[in-house]
């Protein structure tokens, strides 16, 4: 290898370890923010535990000398004797990075419910044994995908289609979060909390598979030429384009409105379908894969979402698994040198198919038995507690916003009335006063002092009561409590400040009773913290826009 094609794959390693910020600022993005904590150590750890467990153990596997269908091995490897010519230090840190992507497209799949210390040992398999071994059958040189001409010029299948349907099964049996499916099983919208930081990432993606498809001219012996890597960079650059534009376009024509996310996601689903054959695909073929993948981005997670249940809060499975599967299957026929279309035979095409359906099976079989043990021994997913609270608290003791405490999901509004002299503050603990399961005519106004992870429970409580109308507030206090203790840096922190939100209602027909006790059944647990109810008699409430006063303006 020449010393421009050193610093050329050595500078597309570089530019490909920036996927990894990309990664985690898109699964940021589309998630809530209780759990940006946890999704980031989740994107570090996948780098840094992939980086260990690949190179003592997985390098060896899927470079090894050795013949057959696992692989060799070779204990703590550099690679210097496994692709003549090529320094070993820079070829290990270039397949490091990829191996360390394959890893991290299952943490937005599996994001928000999902025990830390599982995906640690995930992340330790997926990189040490489960990818070394698929990727030794596509790129080791005695490989037998690769003896059979299955081509996968920069990891559509090795990475993409492994990590998807890893993410797939994964997702599944983890099950679907708190409040994602209703009681029917109609899936229920889960915003995520920052569309510009998920578009920072989307275009941390998109720059850094420069390098991901750009170093792979090197690697894959694709013709190292100026010309040959302008050829895989324009398709790189055209395929996300025409997935990102026709996604919006499709988006726009199924929902009424252009789908930031739907968009956001067409631009990796576009970079993804071109990846297994950017060296090979002219330039026109790489735009027509790119709008096919539109559509298999859109209804690929309906479907997902939809017929399987699956809930997948980034779309990997789609994104990278199913679009990975299509560009290297489409290969078959696109393909300049081998493709039907040029060659008007179909056997590149059926090696294709099978090696797509190889590791597509061994993803779900191998991984699927992994999270299997994982479920019955260390726990694959947190309790309802946690998951409510926020994994970002749960499991890192970091609280969610500058005051500690982290937005309801969903909130309405109702406006607060004239005039209130307060009555009394509720005890969870006690009984209902008989009298006040019926409606008086009087007005009043109650406050909730509680904790944010369980509004949704409570909202929906509420409704069954027919109270809609509530104004939702971040608030910080204490009470027993005296607040909590926890460590930054190793060092106590002491906060008297307690996250809490306030809720406040104003009823008049709804009888008080029924009101009190249903908050105090979602709420009570038991432990210090439940929370408190007040209760205030109201004087008058006026609408402005009609001028009605009394019970006639509530309603």
């Amino acid at each position: 290898m020449s010393s421009e094609q050193t610093i050329w794959l050595a500078v597309c390693t570089a530019l490909a370890f920036v996927m990894h910020a990309g990664f985690a600022m898109l699964e940021t993005g589309f998630t809530r923010r209780k759990n940006e904590c946890n999704i980031i150590m989740k994107n570090v750890m996948s780098f840094s535990v992939g980086a260990l467990c690949y190179w003592i153990l997985g390098f060896g596997i899927m470079f090894g000398e050795t013949k057959g269908i696992w692989g060799g091995f070779h204990w703590l490897s550099d690679g210097s004797s496994v692709v003549s010519g090529v320094p070993g230090a820079v070829f290990l840190a270039w397949e490091i990075v990829f191996c360390a992507t394959s890893t991290t497209i299952v943490s937005g799949a599996m994001a928000e419910r999902t025990e830390f210390s599982a995906y640690l040992i995930y992340s330790a398999v997926m990189s040490g044994i489960v990818y070394p071994i698929s990727g030794c059958w596509i790129w080791n040189p005695d490989g037998w995908l690769r003896q059979l001409g299955f081509h996968d010029f920069a990891g559509g299948t090795a990475v993409h289609v492994l990590g998807g349907m890893t993410a797939l099964v994964g997702a599944a049996v983890l099950g679907p979060r708190i409040g994602k499916y209703d009681d029917h099983g109609n899936p229920r919208v889960i915003r995520g909390q920052n569309m510009p930081i998920a578009a920072l990432g989307a275009f941390l993606l998109w720059f850094g598979w420069m390098g991901f498809n750009g170093g792979s001219v090197v690697t894959a012996g694709s013709g190292f030429s100026l010309e040959q890597i302008g050829k895989v960079l324009v398709n790189t650059m055209i395929g996300s384009a025409a997935c990102s534009v026709t996604a919006m376009l499709l988006s726009w024509k199924r929902y009424a409105k252009s789908d930031i996310t739907m968009t956001l996601n067409g631009v990796v689903a576009g970079l993804v379908v071109v990846t297994p054959g950017a060296d090979v695909l002219s330039h026109l073929s790489s735009a027509i894969l790119g709008f096919l993948a539109a559509f298999v981005l859109v209804f690929g997670i309906e479907f997902v979402d939809r017929v399987l249940k699956v809930d997948d809060p980034v779309g990997a499975v789609t994104v990278h698994g199913l679009c990975g599967a299509f560009g290297s299957i489409m290969l078959g026929i696109f393909s300049d040198r081998d493709g039907a279309l040029y060659t008007g035979k179909f056997a590149f095409l059926r090696v294709q198919v099978l090696g797509v359906l190889t590791v597509a099976a061994f993803a779900i079989c191998v991984m699927g038995a992994l999270f299997a043990v994982l479920k019955h021994t260390v726990g694959l997913r947190v309790g309802e507690n946690e998951e409510l609270r926020g994994l970002s608290w749960a499991e890192h003791g970091w609280p969610v916003t500058e005051t500690g405490g982290s937005a309801p999901d969903t909130a309405s509004y109702l406006g607060s009335a004239s005039a209130v002299r307060p009555v009394t503050a509720v005890d969870l603990t006690k009984p209902t006063p008989e009298k006040f399961y019926q409606a008086d005519g009087k007005m009043r106004k109650v406050v909730i002092l509680m904790n944010s992870y369980r509004f949704e429970a409570l909202k929906d409580a509420l409704d069954e009561i027919d109270i809609t109308g509530m104004t939702i507030t971040n608030v910080t206090g204490c009470g027993v409590q005296k607040g909590y203790t926890e460590y930054y840096r190793g060092f106590s922190e002491k906060s008297h400040l307690l996250p809490k939100i306030k809720v406040e209602i104003v009823i008049g027909t709804v009888p008080l009773g029924l009101l009190v006790d249903t908050v105090k059944r979602v709420l009570h647990t038991g432990h210090i913290g439940d929370g408190k109810i007040f209760v205030y008699e109201v004087e008058n409430v006026i609408k402005v826009r009609t001028g009605e006063e009394g019970i006639t303006a509530l309603e």
